[in-house]
C-alpha cells in the first residue's frame, strides 16, 4: 500500500471525539508506516509532520455536499490505494476501496435523541454511507452488533478496533495536592448522558450526608441542550451550588480536571465506545459508570458498574467511593493498570490491518465481476 487519503476536515471537526481519533490515529500510523503517503483530503496545509495536505477545489456545501463532490475530486485527484472516511459518511463515487469509521448509529437506533439535528434524509446519507463503504471499521462489539441491527450489514465486513489512551492523560505527581470533592462528568451534555439522574443524585448527596454536602457536579463538554434544563433543575432544589458547567476545555484543562476530581461518573445510556472512561482511568481517578451499551468492554473490571437508570445504586456506588478513601485508591489503581493495555499504536495496528482488508476485497469483488462477464 503506497498511499492512503483521508478526510482532513475531521481534523476540524465540532465533534471533540471525531476529533481526537482522527489526529490520534494519524500520528499513530505515520510514526508506524513512514513508507506510506499519508494524506489529508480537505485541507491546506500539514496538520502534523508526516501527513501530505490535499486542498479541495470547489464543492457544494453541507457535509453531503462535500461527500459528493469536494472529497471524491481530492481522491481523483490523488489517486490513493484506499480513502478512509473517520467520521460516518462517505464519499460517492470515490473510485477506490472506502474505509468508514462509525463510531456508534445513536442516531439511527434512538433518533427521538435528536430532535431537529438529525433529521431524515442525513440518517438515509448516514445509512447510504456504510452500505456503500468497502469495509467498515467501529470501536466495540456492541457497536458493531448495533450496525448490523440498523444497516443491515453483513457483519463481516465491520473491523472491531478500540480505541487508545492519549499518554497526555496520566495519575498527578506524588506531590500533588489532594483531590477535590468532586464528581466529573466529560462528554458532551446530550439526552443520552442521563446527567438529570446524575445531578438529582448529588443534590441528594448534599441533602443527606453531611460530610458530602459541598461535593458538587462538574461537567465539561459542548452543550447539545440539557444544560438550562439542569441548571434550572438546581436551582428548584435550593442549590445551584450544586453544578458546575466549565464548557469545552483543551486538553490542559481536561487533565488537571480528571487529576482533581474525586470520581468520574458516566451514567450514559448508549456510547459507541465511551472514551472518557478510560482517560479517568488513566489519570488515576476512580470511575462509577453505567452498565450499558459499550460501556462493559471499556471499563472491564476496573470501575464500578451500576444500570444506567438506577438512581438509588448511584447514590450507593458514588457515596462508597467519596467516603471510602481505600476504596477509591484501589479503583484508582486498578483504573490506570487496566487504561494502559489501550493504546493508540494498537488502534493504529488494526486500523491499517482493515486498510489491507479493503484493498484485498476491492480486487477479489473486480475479479468475480469480470468473471461473470
Amino acid at each position: 500500500m503506497k498511499t492512503v487519503a483521508f478526510d482532513g476536515r475531521a481534523l476540524d471537526s465540532p465533534a471533540a471525539g471525531v476529533r481526537r481519533y482522527t489526529a490520534e490515529l494519524y500520528t499513530a500510523l505515520v510514526e508506524q508506516h513512514p513508507d506510506v503517503r499519508w494524506v489529508a483530503a480537505g485541507i491546506a496545509s500539514a496538520p502534523f509532520p508526516g501527513v501530505e495536505p490535499a486542498a479541495a477545489g470547489w464543492t457544494l456545501p453541507t457535509n453531503p455536499g462535500w461527500m459528493t463532490t469536494g472529497l471524491p475530486a481530492v481522491i481523483r485527484r490523488v489517486r490513493p490505494d484506499v480513502c478512509h472516511a473517520p467520521a460516518y459518511t462517505a464519499p460517492v463515487g470515490a473510485g477506490c476501496p472506502v474505509v468508514l469509521t462509525v463510531h456508534d448509529v445513536s442516531y439511527a437506533r434512538h433518533p427521538a435523541w435528536y430532535p431537529g439535528r438529525v433529521d431524515p434524509l442525513r440518517r438515509l446519507f448516514f445509512r447510504g454511507s456504510a452500505r456503500r463503504a468497502t469495509r467498515v471499521l467501529t470501536d466495540s462489539t456492541f457497536s458493531r452488533d448495533e450496525i448490523v441491527a440498523a444497516y443491515g450489514i453483513d457483519p463481516g465486513r465491520i473491523d472491531v478496533v478500540p480505541l487508545g489512551v492519549s499518554p497526555v492523560f496520566s495519575p498527578p505527581p506524588a506531590h500533588a495536592a489532594p483531590r477535590t470533592l468532586t464528581v466529573l462528568h466529560v462528554g458532551d451534555l446530550h439526552p443520552r448522558r442521563n446527567l438529570s439522574m446524575l445531578l438529582e443524585v448529588i443534590l441528594e448527596l448534599r441533602r443527606r450526608i453531611p460530610a458530602l454536602a459541598t461535593v458538587t457536579l462538574t461537567l465539561a463538554g459542548v452543550d447539545r441542550g440539557v444544560g438550562t434544563p439542569l441548571a434550572a433543575q438546581a436551582a428548584a432544589a435550593g442549590d445551584a451550588a450544586a453544578l458546575c458547567s466549565v464548557g469545552a476545555v483543551t486538553d490542559a484543562r481536561l487533565l488537571a480536571l480528571y487529576r482533581t476530581a474525586a470520581v468520574f461518573a458516566y451514567p450514559s445510556r448508549y456510547e459507541g465506545f465511551g472514551l472518557p472512561v478510560l482517560e479517568a482511568m488513566a489519570c488515576g481517578t476512580p470511575v462509577v459508570a453505567s452498565r450499558a451499551a459499550s460501556i462493559p468492554e471499556v471499563a472491564g473490571e476496573a470501575g464500578i458498574l451500576v444500570e444506567s437508570g438506577d438512581a438509588r445504586a448511584w447514590f450507593e456506588a458514588l457515596h462508597a467511593v467519596l467516603v471510602d478513601a481505600g476504596r477509591a485508591a484501589a479503583l484508582g489503581h486498578a483504573g490506570v493498570a487496566w487504561a494502559r493495555q489501550w493504546t493508540w499504536t494498537r488502534t493504529a495496528q488494526g486500523t491499517f490491518a482493515s486498510f489491507r482488508r479493503a484493498v484485498t476485497d476491492r480486487t477479489r469483488d473486480s475479479r468475480r465481476r469480470r468473471a461473470r462477464g
